[in-house]
């Protein structure tokens, strides 16, 4: 979601302990039989998909503002960021998860990622300090703090907070890059929408903030690095040919690594680019794209497993907009598919199509393509991906130019009358099931079975962090 739709609220304590299991399991999704739009809060799906549990939010964070948002796993748990802190769900058993710890830290959008026994955890809206307690503050107050924070998660049941560091406009997502000679993690801060009256966050901001974490001492964690990305300043922003507006790059929203390959692919608002990462605190622009005819905001990106194609997002709206609608056409709110050609540093991002969802959404469900994942099966490029209030969609770009969506998913409006921020904030493969973040319905788990993507319940992954791409199968 873009940082000018986030909402923002107050919870004053830090909550860390085990909870109630709380699971409901659902009755079996109806097969959608044509495009009707379905009741508010139905629930319909293809034949080759089903909802099997669903965790509703919990208090404090079962609130309509208490935004579920981005998924991390680790040791058999989901970790779900929430705008007021961060959910650990117990999913071994994936027809009965069970809620193992909340903490209450409010700081949009608080996305998280984890490494070994530590997680991290984006703050992009000024507050009073950088503790978990802290209080919002207007961002021209010069002592407003954005950022991320660490926690030791070695018990997930009592998660700690360790330390902070404070990043240039704050952190609105974060990519974990681990560097092995080192023993330390990297954390790749996304940040942007600058402005002269803000003190931390002045323009130009034409780049990333790295932040270097020790894993044998986190307490130590601190900016290393601020590296250019654009240095002529990105795109310019402007208007599209149907009149809507284009946004200018003043940063990345988002960034994928691909450690194997030394790759890393930026979705930067205007622009979508990709980077060598070989040296860690250099990484280098080596080739840059933009579409001003149909994207808006280049929100994220995923490349496949071999590393020679790369799907990017545009989130036409910011994440509140209900663009699933006959007048923004198919290639609005879309994906849009790169193949990576050449070598080296002449590698070049060739587009070949776009992807959305066949299916018309009500003019009351903001609706647009966002968070997603691989499904790792050998020899095929298969997709998961939320698209909010559209649901969750399974596709096929194995052929770049004719990508096929297999599964869906998705619920009816939250109204008929009035549109509601809500929908699959994220949607991931992990561990032969999907799970989705639900913006207001909680955790939902979900069972793919389709003959495209049965191998992929053999694959194991004792960590997974989607903005971290491993590499799967045969090398």
């Amino acid at each position: 979601m873009t940082r000018s739709s986030r909402t923002r609220r107050v919870f004053s304590v830090l909550a860390a302990a085990a909870v109630a299991t709380v699971t409901a399991v659902a009755a079996p999704a109806a097969t959608a039989q044509s495009n009707a739009i379905p009741p508010v809060d139905a629930i319909v799906s293809s034949p080759n998909i089903s909802q099997i549990a669903n965790i509703p939010k919990q208090a404090p964070f079962n609130t309509q503002s208490a935004f579920g948002t981005d998924i991390a796993f680790t040791k058999g748990h989901a970790i779900v960021g929430n705008y007021d802190g961060f959910v650990i769900y117990d999913v071994k058993n994936p027809r009965k998860p069970e809620i193992v710890s909340q903490v209450l830290c409010p700081g949009s959008q608080n996305d998280v990622s984890v490494s070994g026994n530590l997680l991290f955890l984006s703050t992009d809206t000024p507050r009073s300090d950088d503790s978990c307690t802290s209080q919002p503050k207007p961002g021209q107050d010069p002592t407003a703090w954005e950022g991320i924070k660490v926690f030791d998660i070695s018990d997930l049941a009592h998660p700690k907070y360790v330390s902070a560091v404070r990043t240039d406009c704050g952190s609105h997502t974060h990519t974990l890059l681990p560097d092995e000679a080192s023993k330390s993690l990297y954390l790749y801060i996304s940040s942007y929408a600058p402005a002269p009256e803000l003190p931390h966050c002045q323009p130009p901001h034409d780049k990333v903030s790295i932040v270097k974490i020790p894993t044998d001492d986190p307490a130590k964690a601190a900016l290393v690095a601020t590296p250019v990305l654009f240095p002529d300043g990105g795109n310019v922003g402007g208007t599209n040919p149907d009149g809507t507006r284009r946004s200018a790059t003043t940063g990345c929203h988002d960034l994928t690594s691909y450690p194997d390959k030394n790759l890393m692919a930026g979705a930067c608002m205007g622009d979508g680019v990709l980077i060598d990462i070989s040296d860690r605190l250099k990484p280098r622009v080596i080739e840059r794209v933009q579409d001003n005819v149909n994207f808006a905001f280049w929100h994220s990106a995923t490349f496949n497993n071999e590393g020679t194609k790369v799907i990017f997002t545009d989130e036409l709206g910011g994440g509140g907009l209900a663009t699933c609608l006959p007048k923004f056409g198919p290639n609005r709110g879309a994906d849009g598919i790169y193949d990576i050609t050449g070598s080296g540093d002449d590698r070049k991002l060739e587009f070949r199509s776009y992807f959305k969802i066949p299916r018309e959404n009500a003019a009351t469900e903001n609706c647009v393509a966002h968070n997603g994942s691989l499904i790792p099966v050998q020899g095929r490029d298969i997709m998961v991906q939320a698209w909010y209030q559209g649901g969750v969609s399974v596709w096929d770009f194995t052929d770049s130019a004719n990508p096929q969506e297999i599964a869906f998913w998705e619920r009816g409006p939250l109204s008929a009358t009035q549109n509601i921020t809500g929908g699959s904030w994220s949607a991931y493969y992990y561990n032969g099931y999907i799970y989705s973040s639900d913006i207001q319905k909680g955790l939902d788990v979900l069972d793919l079975r389709d003959r495209r993507t049965n191998p992929a319940k053999g694959v194991r992954f004792d960590e997974f962090n989607p903005q971290t791409q491993p590499h799967y199968g045969r090398r």
